[in-house]
């Protein structure tokens, strides 16, 4: 059994955000704070051990807006891949989840091979792994001119 199986053993993995991504999440989880305070915590939370970085300077394979995301559920074996957006843009049926979901405010600025506990709407904790990260258009043209 490894650490991350562990809940008293669990470490949260480093965060990773673009500064223009960081402010435009943090504007959300404040405008969040008392219609959803629990999404507004959690979103804060992670914005809060974020590290910020220009979008050249973001790592590879870390989890960004509007990228693509593959993750496992580690209790059920459940594999997901969906892509990372605004509310507005949200949208299950082409794969599109919100921010402000518990998974999607997990997610953020994860790279593949992290994993991190997420309390899912049901009250259930489940253990997501990353197992892989593709970068919006946008963030891929930004790294191709580095």
């Amino acid at each position: 059994m490894t650490a991350m199986n562990l809940p008293g053993a669990y470490t949260r993995p480093p965060v990773h955000l673009i500064d223009s991504e960081y402010d435009a999440l943090n504007a959300l989880a404040q405008a969040l704070e008392y219609k959803h305070p629990q999404v507004s915590a959690l979103l804060l939370a992670e914005l809060d051990r974020a590290q910020v970085h220009e979008a050249a300077d973001l790592p590879e394979g870390v989890v960004s807006m509007n990228g693509w995301v593959e993750f496992i559920d580690e209790r059920s074996g459940t594999q997901s891949k969906v892509q990372l957006v605004y509310p507005h843009q949200a949208d299950i049926a082409f794969g599109r989840i919100s921010i402000t979901t518990p998974v999607g405010a997990s997610l953020i600025g994860l790279s593949a091979g992290d994993a991190i506990m997420c309390r899912y709407h049901d009250g259930q904790q489940r253990l997501l792994r990353i197992v892989s990260v593709e970068r919006s258009g946008a963030e891929q043209r930004d790294a191709a001119v580095r």
